[in-house]
């Protein structure tokens, strides 16, 4: 078996460095394994993160992996960590190498993976022109000619936010069908509804100039807003025994405001415990599960 560890955190984007670098300052043995894939790497810019506005989600990581790995206590690997269990008073990790690490702590970092509706032209343009946050990347489509795709029933609720960054239409894909009360509200906002279904992303990949609706229209459309579902990225959390949430738009690891697990001694931060995702709310969550794995280790779970 190779080395322990006080803590290993499995993932190394916004949540994982935030919780390795408590724990690194705290002076425990902490190793991050990650695999490369952050749930952001098809955006070119991050936006809304304090301090780091317009920088590419790659060199925000690597610049906070620089700065997690001089801390002497922490160490950082690239890898896919494929199998996790408790053996007798600690945790056993396996990674797609074969090789293992110990520890008496673990958190999971470990992320969702998007799952876009099966719509020709969209996987291509994903974080380019179709995009899934308003808070993200509204501000860079302002005033262009905006779409909402409907994926489940929060598309309501986004299709009222996205007219503050310009004019929108709502596709509802005959998947939602909004009431009354919810109609006036869209109205009110000059959103426009279109109910036949959206079949095909128009434009110069990665640009979009509109959609192709089953009835043979073509809406102009700038920038589309999906709310996508999401699965766990990693099985991890499902070996150890973890519970999930249902969330609005896929399960979520349950934690508790310390960002507990109901694994003792196992903690979860970020997308995937979480149904709010952003940065800066990874970023905050990491932050916390550091340091209650820290003062786990010292006070007991």
């Amino acid at each position: 078996m190779d080395e322990h560890y006080d803590v290993i955190v499995i993932g190394g984007s916004f949540a994982g460095l935030s919780a390795a670098m408590q724990l690194a300052r705290a002076r425990r043995r902490v190793l991050v394994l990650d695999s490369r894939k952050p749930r952001n790497r098809f955006a070119s810019h991050a936006h809304g993160f304090l301090g780091q506005d317009g920088k590419a989600p790659g060199e925000i990581i690597d610049e906070a992996t620089a700065q997690l790995s001089a801390y002497p206590t922490a160490h950082v690997a690239t890898g896919e960590a494929r199998t996790a269990e408790r053996v007798d008073d600690c945790f056993i990790v396996t990674q797609s190498s074969g090789s293992t690490a110990s520890a008496d702590r673990l958190i999971l970092a470990t992320g969702v993976r998007d799952e876009l509706p099966s719509l020709p032209g969209l996987d291509e343009r994903w974080g380019i022109s179709a995009l899934h946050c308003p808070y993200c990347h509204g501000y860079e489509v302002a005033d262009k000619r905006l779409g909402v795709l409907a994926t489940h029933s929060l598309s309501i609720h986004q299709a009222m936010l996205v007219p503050d960054w310009g004019p929108t239409t709502w596709f509802t894909q005959g998947i939602v069908e909004p009431s009354p009360e919810e109609t006036a509200l869209l109205e009110a906002r000059n959103v426009r509804i279109e109910r036949a279904p959206v079949v095909e992303v128009l434009g110069d990949v990665p640009n979009m100039t509109g959609l192709r609706l089953a009835d043979g229209r073509a809406i102009d459309i700038d920038a589309l807003f999906v709310g996508p579902r999401t699965q766990m990225a990693s099985p991890l959390a499902k070996q150890l025994g973890c519970e999930f949430d249902e969330g609005p738009i896929g399960p979520v690891i349950r934690v508790d405001d310390w960002k507990q697990t109901t694994v003792p001694g196992v903690f979860a931060a970020g997308d995937a415990a979480s149904a709010w995702s952003n940065a800066t709310f990874a970023s905050a969550a990491g932050v916390a599960a550091g340091v209650a794995a820290h003062r786990s280790l010292i006070f007991g779970l």
